[in-house]
């Protein structure tokens, strides 16, 4: 699918309305060239919702709408007709990417042109194309020796490689974090090892949070919005009974560690991320539209009250 000539194409597009997006641009002959969208500069609103859909390689569209029935706080909307290849195989974060005292969560498409995550021997989508596109999660831009490491790793020369960077704790970041509920709820079903050829089509939606004051505190208040706001449809292939089985599975209300602010549960744990139930990895509320027989099957439940308590916010704002 030529994924990283895809996002390529949209980084064009955020390179020619740089000022307008309020992001800078950093190129060095014979370096990476690298896009801060928020790290030393303000970033927005648009520069969050192109770079989700670059982490998605033109794959899905992302918007930014009012939030109806919670109240006023706006939501994140992501649609996609190539699940697999939009969510898993470039929107997934799965390159934790270090390097002395640096360190980012590394998504788009530039895992697909590494091809080292076990993921690819099941889901395909390897490639290899001369050119790589990627997206760090990070409060930091990554030094020359970083990017140079990725683009070894990419099997593309350092000036092929284009690297995105939010913190977390930005308009940008927040929104490409928030617009991952299809995506989380692809990999709960790859965990539960459902084959996700089946799935077609996605779209999902989660509540936008506010910026947060640092990272930390940012990543409890994305993660609570897909746990207990993000409600996501998929349209599947399959006999009723074994789709309803699975179905149950998916939402975060299928953990033990359901009913608490993210942050509190890290803190339960003592900070190890890896003590937490991996059931509770999914969002609010997973649907099933069965393309075979018609028929649909809906399991979970959003928890307003507790984003709410985990933002703050007094009344009924959320």
């Amino acid at each position: 699918m030529r994924l990283n000539r895809r996002a390529l194409g949209l980084c064009q597009q955020l390179i020619e309305n740089a000022d307008d997006l309020r992001i800078a641009v950093y190129h060095t002959p014979g370096q990476a060239r690298v896009l801060d969208c928020g790290v030393d500069v303000p970033g927005g609103l648009e520069a969050g919702r192109r770079l989700a859909e670059i982490c998605l390689s033109g794959l899905g569209q992302v918007e930014l709408f009012p939030g109806g029935g919670r109240g006023r706080t706006p939501e994140v909307s992501v649609r996609t007709d190539q699940p697999v290849a939009a969510c898993m195989a470039s929107q997934y974060a799965g390159w934790q990417i270090k390097h002395q005292s640096y360190f980012a969560m590394g998504s788009g498409p530039m895992r697909a042109a590494a091809g080292r995550e076990p993921l690819f021997d099941v889901i395909g989508c390897r490639e290899s194309d001369g050119v790589a596109v990627g997206v760090l999660e990070s409060s930091r831009l990554p030094p020359p020796e970083v990017c140079r490491e990725i683009a070894e790793k990419c099997r593309v020369e350092p000036n092929a490689l284009t690297l995105l960077v939010a913190p977390t704790a930005s308009q940008a970041g927040t929104i490409q974090v928030v617009a991952r509920s299809v995506e989380t709820a692809l990999h709960k079903l790859h965990e539960l090892g459902f084959d996700l050829s089946r799935v077609e089509s996605g779209f999902g939606t989660a509540p936008l949070p506010p910026i947060a004051a640092n990272d930390a505190e940012a990543m409890g208040w994305t993660n609570d919005c897909v746990l207990y706001g993000g409600e996501v449809t998929l349209w599947v292939r399959g006999e009723d009974g074994e789709l309803s089985d699975i179905a149950a599975k998916v939402p975060s209300t299928s953990s033990r560690d359901h009913g608490r602010p993210f942050a509190r549960i890290m803190d339960r744990y003592a900070g190890d991320f890896y003590q937490i139930d991996p059931l509770l990895f999914g969002p609010a509320v997973v649907t099933f539209f069965n393309l075979d027989s018609g028929r649909s099957h809906c399991f979970g439940h959003t928890v307003p009250e507790l984003l709410r308590e985990s933002f703050g916010y007094g009344g009924s704002r959320v």
